[in-house]
């Protein structure tokens, strides 16, 4: 395989994150999150959704009896959660934690079968319809999902146990699909094995495992539709009744070959992890017509049907894109998982290309709906992250029956928390990346990254207080009287007005900066600094003239937040808040106020109403209008004080 140059991430191992902001998530997450997740994980929440994942894993290993129990993919929630404990414990030992995961471990090698496969649902309820409808049932997803955990578990302790069936599993799934005769020439229905088997590649140097992920990428969509074929052979049968009669080929991403599609069509989710997957064959390759396809896919998805929060996918049936500027904010579907897909897919494409859009949407999507889909407790989560709540409208409207104005203890489908976990868990990953002598610094995340420059062991120590105020400083520490690299720091496209001090000299950034990033090229003295200075003014922002459903509408960003008005703020009926003047806003750091943040205060108008009285429609009534201060607060953080009404775009004068 002919391999290009990219910029790799750096190893979790190395990187020590120290942020007052971020710090605080990855604590809760090694400390709340994951605990209380294993307790959902085992049914021992009382009150919330059953899992049943640890139970028909102890089922398929023989270790006790009962029925199968939950969705045909609730594997890939324990697996998802094991993934987050390796990332935890590649930052931090924890002996309990550890061993939990290693008896976890046993019981799903004891569950795996003597060929190499490994799922609950098929063992326990249909052993005899394996790989009979890949459309709808998750064979090859949930087996991706078990080979990231491997990979992740085997990088962060050495123990080769989970990465041994992960192997036996893959070389099992390796033997069935392909061109050859007796082989099913097919591809699993919600991708996640594409991106997994590169990192199997990697880490085992098996290539094998990466013409497998090509395979699958390249076979998508291929006429015949190998989709419609399956359904035919079930004779109409289908496991989930909402898909109905026949096959969307475009919901699967699988109605043109995946160098062909254009628009992002279908499952969002599916759509970002089959991107993923693609950037990553791309960098293993050079294949450049993969790289192209990704753009293409990209630019659809960020410049015509991404939310301002970074979240994808705006309608609730199928959880699936739309069409260009279809961006509904009240029904959004928005699912926390896509957001995190989208995450992986830009994090890729910034290891093909070092262009700051990709890491601008990182931080957009991570920043907003990410954290925004956990409370601040860790306990309960959105799956679903709207951009206006009306909690009257959503209990009654079935339109917004998929809205919830209170985050949810757990979920029968629970994708969502344990993503959250794994992401989080592995923040470390996503801060830089290394190519020749250039480091990148993608995110601006207190943090201290250990690396090597020909051989000499190099310190790179951030600090950052972002997202509140917009000082950065990097310091570089070596055991070299002076050591020559290039330090790429991101300009994010919220700031205007960025000032780079390199040791005790201005930067000219026009001089140094290439696709968003300013490349700062020097013989670094042990204990150099550079800082920047990033502007933090409110910006008002407004969507494209064709997104009808902000027309007339402003959002408030500051740095990489986006903000929203909450009921327990400003009362109800937000939709009669009218913006007032630009530039008027005042920001105010409270800090006892949902763990600190910075609010804003606008001055504004709102309709009282009063005048209507009893009538719905009138021709001779004026709105009889106040003067009010309207606060605002970060839409990561709403809804942590009760149901409410929340907004993100408010009518502006």
């Amino acid at each position: 395989m002919r391999n290009v140059t990219v910029a790799n991430p750096f190893s979790l191992q190395h990187v020590q994150i120290t942020d007052d902001f971020w710090a605080d998530y990855v604590h809760l997450v090694r400390h709340e999150v994951v605990p209380y997740q294993w307790q959902a994980l085992n049914d021992l929440i009382d009150g919330v959704e059953p899992s049943h994942a640890v139970k028909n894993l102890k089922i398929a290993a023989g270790l006790e009896q009962g029925e199968y129990y939950g969705f045909v993919f609730q594997d890939s929630d324990l697996a998802k959660w094991l993934e987050a404990v390796g990332h935890l414990l590649a930052t931090e030992a924890d002996p309990v934690l550890e061993k939990t995961a290693d008896e976890l471990i046993e019981l799903i090698a004891k569950a795996q079968q003597d060929d190499g496969y490994l799922n609950t649902y098929f063992t326990v309820k249909e052993p005899n319809k394996r790989w009979t409808n890949l459309t709808e049932c998750h064979e090859l997803y949930c087996a991706g999902h078990l080979i990231e955990a491997a990979v992740a578990y085997y990088q962060a302790t050495g123990k080769r146990r989970l990465l041994d069936v992960a192997c036996r599993l893959a070389d099992y799934i390796d033997s069935v699909f392909g061109v050859e005769p007796g082989q099913i020439r097919g591809y699993d229905g919600h991708q996640e094995i594409e991106l997994a088997l590169v990192k199997l590649y990697q880490v085992t140097q098996e290539e094998r495992y990466l013409r497998l992920s090509q395979y699958f990428l390249e076979e998508r969509g291929q006429k015949p539709h190998f989709f419609a074929l399956e359904y035919e052979q079930r004779q109409g049968k289908t496991h989930f009744p909402m898909f109905g009669k026949g096959v969307d080929l475009a919901y699967f991403q699988s109605h043109v070959p995946v160098r062909e599609q254009e628009t992002a069509e279908g499952h969002a989710v599916r759509l970002v992890y089959m991107c993923a997957g693609m950037a990553d064959v791309a960098a293993a390759t050079g294949d450049q017509g993969l790289v192209q396809a990704c753009r293409t896919l990209w630019n659809n998805v960020v410049h015509k049907r991404m939310y301002i929060t970074g979240a994808i996918g705006s309608m609730a049936q199928g959880e699936a894109f739309s069409l260009d500027y279809d961006l509904p904010g009240d029904t959004a579907y928005a699912e926390t998982c896509a957001s995190i897909g989208l995450i992986f897919f830009a994090q890729r494409m910034l290891q093909l290309e070092a262009k700051s859009e990709y890491a601008d949407v990182m931080e957009r999507a991570l920043y907003n709906t990410v954290i925004g889909g956990m409370a601040r407790d860790g306990r309960s989560f959105f799956y679903v992250n709207p951009l206006e709540v009306w909690p009257l409208g959503a209990h009654k409207n079935k339109n917004f029956q998929h809205v919830k104005t209170v985050r949810q203890g757990w979920f029968g489908c629970a994708c969502c928390p344990p993503n959250i976990a794994r992401l989080l868990a592995s923040l470390g990953r996503y801060i830089y990346s290394y190519r020749d002598r250039t480091v990148f610094a993608h995110l601006y995340i207190g943090s201290e990254a250990c690396f090597e420059i020909e051989g000499v062991p190099v310190s790179l120590k951030q600090q950052s207080q972002l997202p509140w105020e917009g000082d950065v400083s990097f310091e570089v520490t070596h055991g070299q009287e002076e050591l020559a690299f290039t330090l790429a720091l991101r300009l994010p496209d919220w700031c205007k007005d960025i000032t780079i001090v390199a040791g005790e000299a201005p930067v000219d950034i026009q001089q140094v900066e290439a696709d968003g990033y300013a490349y700062i090229k020097r013989k670094w003295k042990s204990g150099e600094r550079v800082k920047l200075q990033l502007a933090m003014t409110v910006n008002r922002m407004r969507a494209n003239p064709q997104v009808r459903y902000t027309a007339g509408k402003a959002a408030l960003q500051r740095g990489p937040l986006v903000y929203c008005m909450e009921e327990a703020d400003n009362g109800t009926n937000l939709h009669q808040v009218l913006l007032g003047a630009e530039g008027e806003e005042q920001v105010r750091f409270e800090s006892g106020l949902l763990g600190g943040i910075s609010t804003l205060s606008v001055p504004a108008m709102r309709s009282k109403g009063k005048a209507w009285g009893d009538r719905l429609y009138a021709a001779d009534v004026k709105n009889d209008e106040e003067p009010i201060q309207a606060t605002f607060i970060p839409y990561y953080a709403w809804a942590n004080r009760g149901e409410g009404e929340m907004t993100v775009w408010v009518r502006e004068n």
